[in-house]
C-alpha cells in the first residue's frame, strides 16, 4: 500500500458475526495456517467498473475471504453496509478486514472521545461480519513529534477497546516510513510495537512495504514473534526507474515470503494471511489474483 492507495481508501450480524468469523481458526494450533484472502485494492479497477462482476470472479477462483479498500460516507464501493453484506453473503464470501484511514480529527481530545464518523465507521465494519479494522496510514503531523506519536498510540488501544465491543479488533498496517522515520535512534515501528496493547491492537505486517524503509521482515519477525496474526503477504521487485522496490507475484520477487510466513506461522500467527500486490509487470490485476492465490495454497495456506 502507497500514497495513492491511502487517497483510494480514504475516498473511495455485529458483534456475534465479527466474533464467529475465524470460528475454529483462533482456538487451532498455532503452527496451522488460519485464513488466506485477498485485499481488494489488487484488484481495483476492476473493483471500481463492475463491483459485483469482480467479486463473482474472485468466488469463482476459489476465494473466501477479503479485505476492503473503499469506504467513505458509510458506503462501500457506492453500496450500504446491509447492500454490500448482501452481495458479498450471496457469493460465499465473507469480508474479514477492511482498510480505513484513522485520521487525528476523529478523536476529540476535549471529551476524550470518537468522532461520530469514526463510531459509524466501526459500526458499518461489524455490520459487514469483519473481524479487523485497520487503518493504512499515520498522518505527518502525527510522526513530527515524539509526544505527538505516543499520544495517538494511546488513542489506538482506545480504539482497539471500541473495536473489542463490537467483536473486532483495531489494526494498523505498515508501509515504509514506520523504519526509516526515527526518535533518538528508535524507529516508529519500534516505538509502535512498545505501545500498543497486543490484545487491543495489531500491526498487520506488510511483508514487502518495509522494503523501501530499509528493513527486512524476517529481521522484524525475529524481534516480535508471535505479533503478527494478521499478515499482508507481499513480494517485491526492485523498480524499473524509481530505484526503489514495487511489488510482483509472490515468489518471484526477494522479500523470502515463504520462509517469513513459516517463520510468522511457527511462533504463533498469520492467523489472516491477506494477499496484496499493487503492481503488475504485464498481467492484468485478476490474472495476479488468480495465480498468487495458488501460490499461497501450494505453499498449504
Amino acid at each position: 500500500m502507497n500514497c495513492n492507495r491511502r487517497t483510494f481508501v480514504k475516498t473511495g450480524t455485529l458483534a456475534l458475526t465479527g466474533t464467529a468469523l475465524l470460528g475454529n481458526t483462533f482456538c487451532s494450533s498455532p503452527k496451522k495456517a488460519g485464513v488466506t484472502g485477498l485485499q481488494l485494492y489488487s484488484v481495483r479497477d476492476d473493483m471500481k467498473a463492475d463491483p459485483t462482476g469482480t467479486l463473482t470472479r474472485l468466488a469463482e477462483m476459489g476465494y473466501v475471504h477479503l479485505e476492503h479498500a473503499s469506504y467513505g460516507d458509510r458506503l462501500f464501493y457506492g453500496y450500504t453496509p446491509s447492500e454490500f453484506r448482501k452481495i458479498v453473503d450471496d457469493r460465499g464470501l465473507k469480508m474479514i478486514s477492511g482498510h480505513v484511514e484513522f485520521v487525528s480529527s476523529d478523536w476529540d481530545r476535549n471529551t476524550n472521545d470518537f468522532s461520530d464518523r469514526w463510531k459509524y465507521t466501526v459500526e458499518d465494519a461489524a455490520a459487514m461480519g469483519q473481524q479487523y479494522v485497520v487503518t493504512p496510514w499515520l498522518e505527518e503531523s502525527i510522526r513530527a513529534r515524539y509526544d505527538e506519536f505516543r499520544y495517538f498510540m494511546d488513542v489506538y488501544n482506545r480504539c482497539g477497546e471500541l473495536c473489542k465491543k463490537w467483536g473486532m479488533k483495531f489494526g494498523y498496517h505498515n508501509h515504509d516510513f514506520e523504519f526509516s522515520e526515527k526518535f533518538d535512534g528508535k524507529t516508529l515501528f519500534d516505538i509502535m510495537m512498545e505501545s500498543i496493547d497486543p490484545e487491543l491492537v495489531v500491526v498487520q505486517l506488510d511483508t514487502g512495504n518495509l522494503f523501501n524503509g530499509g528493513a527486512v521482515a524476517g529481521d522484524v519477525v525475529t524481534r516480535y514473534p508471535g505479533r503478527f496474526e494478521n499478515v499482508h503477504v507481499k513480494d517485491v521487485i526492485p523498480a524499473a526507474e524509481s530505484g526503489k522496490f514495487e511489488s510482483s507475484l509472490i515468489g518471484e520477487g526477494i522479500a523470502d515470503v515463504r520462509n517469513v510466513l513459516g517463520q510468522i506461522r511457527d511462533t504463533g500467527g498469520a492467523r489472516v494471511v491477506i494477499i496484496e500486490q499493487e503492481s503488475y509487470q504485464g498481467r492484468t490485476p485478476m490474472e495476479c489474483a488468480r495465480e498468487n492465490l495458488e501460490i499461497l495454497r501450494n505453499w498449504g495456506y
